[in-house]
Order: structure tokens, then sequence, then C-alpha cells
């Protein structure tokens, strides 16, 4: 089976207005993606039959994606920011399901930003219990769960692949997978093979980001790509791979503060995503 191919709505646009919507479906149609990853921070705003009808119309299909706040974090000692947390992680799921995606993903397991301390005992018992009455409401739909690996700036909970198949082994769901990013994984990893490899061997290896060093153009940084891409091809991955990028330019001014995206890494949305996908169609297929 071949890859899907997918870009996040956030190379497009900042938000999802009407407008916006239009925007980012129409523009991931025309660069030839399968997919668009709809940025789901606040899943209660988005207009399911207006993005519906969008998708329908351009032939796309989509997931989702979110980071939790302060308020959401479900790695919290605090039992009422969990139940929020829980909250709008359903809400999340109830897009997907709307919207008939198949995936839920992100930092999904605890807020997405810059900690003071490591998580403690108790509140990642908290994300863990968390994770699995999210996994156990996704199966009735058929959804699959996916827990990012993100770098140490923007969660303490899972910073490496050997944390997230730990985490994914105490979750015990099968429903639950590692969702690899090589941004994140180019600052915490020690090889862009090994990683892939071993989700691969616990059979785990769910969802994949692309994202290059410095958060621009597919191959103008330092990311060791054939080894990464050689190493989803050792292991006959065929699930979605999905460009993920920020600039100033476009992103949400949250976001934009959360990820410290200070500075403009690119001003044509459209000529960054028609240059990523044409990197991964000369490297994947």
């Amino acid at each position: 089976m071949a890859n899907t191919f997918g870009v996040h709505g956030m190379v497009w646009v900042g938000g999802w207005s009407a407008a916006e919507a239009e925007k980012a479906v129409a523009s991931t149609a025309e660069c030839g993606y399968d997919l668009i990853e709809l940025p789901a921070l606040d899943p209660a705003a988005f207009d399911v039959d207006l993005t519906s009808r969008l998708l329908d119309k351009h032939g796309l299909r989509a997931a989702a994606s979110l980071g939790l706040d302060e308020a959401t974090d479900v790695s919290s000692e605090d039992g009422a920011v969990v139940g929020a947390g829980r909250r709008r992680l359903a809400d999340a799921l109830t897009l997907v399901r709307d919207l008939g995606g198949d995936y839920l993903g992100g930092v999904v397991f605890s807020k997405l930003g810059r900690y003071t301390e490591p998580v403690t005992e108790r509140g990642r018992s908290h994300s863990i219990e968390s994770i699995g009455w999210l996994a156990d409401r996704a199966a009735d739909s058929g959804i699959t769960i996916g827990v990012e690996v993100c770098n140490r700036y923007e969660t303490n909970v899972i910073n490496t692949v050997e944390q997230a198949l730990a985490f994914v082994d105490e979750v015990d769901r099968p429903n639950v997978v590692a969702h690899l990013d090589t941004y994140h994984m180019n600052i915490e990893e020690t090889s862009m093979r090994e990683p892939v490899l071993a989700a691969h061997r616990a059979g785990k290896l769910g969802y994949v980001h692309v994202g290059e060093s410095h958060r621009g153009q597919l191959g103008t940084g330092t990311i060791d790509w054939p080894a990464f891409f050689g190493a989803l091809a050792e292991v006959g991955y065929d699930g979605t791979i999905t460009f993920e990028s920020f600039s100033s330019a476009v992103v949400d001014r949250s976001l934009s503060s959360t990820l410290a995206i200070w500075r403009n890494t690119w001003d044509d949305s459209l000529e960054l995503a028609r240059g990523a996908r044409a990197f991964l169609r000369d490297h994947v297929g």
C-alpha cells in the first residue's frame, strides 16, 4: 500500500473561519496531498458541516492534532484541570468522528509548552489514565490515538521514542500508537533510524510528522533524511506522513508564543507546501 501524504493546516492558516477553511482545504488539494491535519486547539470552534463539505468537494481526508494548555493539562496533579483536559480531548475526538477521520494525535497527554520541573508520579498517572479513557471512547468510532514524541521545551512527559513506547505500553490499548516527528527527533534522539525501528518492533509506529530542523522547507536544514526515510522503507511503513511547518507569518499567535516561533521561517505557504510535496515524492514515492 502507498503512504498517505498530509499537510498540517497551519501551513495555510492561523484559524478556521469559513474563508480560512476554504483556503486551507483547497490549497492542500491543489498541492497534491491526500489529507489535511486539522489544528484542533479549540475543537469546538470548528464548523463541522462546512469542513465536511469542503473535504468532500476537494477529495481529501482529515486527521486532527492538538496540544493541551495550562488549564487542560491531563498530566496535572489537579483533578479539576485533568477533567477539563478530558473534555477538550472528547471535543477533539468528536470532531474527528464527525468528519469521518480515523486519527487524533499530538501532545494529548500534557500541556504543550515549557515546564519548570519534571512530571510528577501522580501527574504521569493522570496522563496515562486519561489517554486510556480517550482510547476507549475512540475505539467505538474506529479512531486511533497517537502520542507525539515532543522535545523537552514543549512537554516533560514524552521526549523520546523510548519514553513513548513505555507510556503506550502502560496505557495498554490497541488503538494507541507512537507518533514520530523528525523536528523533535532531531533534538532529542541520537539517531534518525533507530527510533523508527524500535517503534516498528513494538508494533506501535502509527503516524509520522516530517518537519525540518529550522521549521522551514524540507531538505534545507540539518536533518538526516536518508537515514530516516531509509528506516521507514526498511520497516515497510505505509501509514500517513504529514508535513508540518510553522512560521510567524501564519501561525496562531498563542501557538507562536508556545512554540517560540519568533520569525518568519517562510512567507509563501504555497511555495513551501509544493516544495515539501516534491521532496516527499522524491524520497518516498
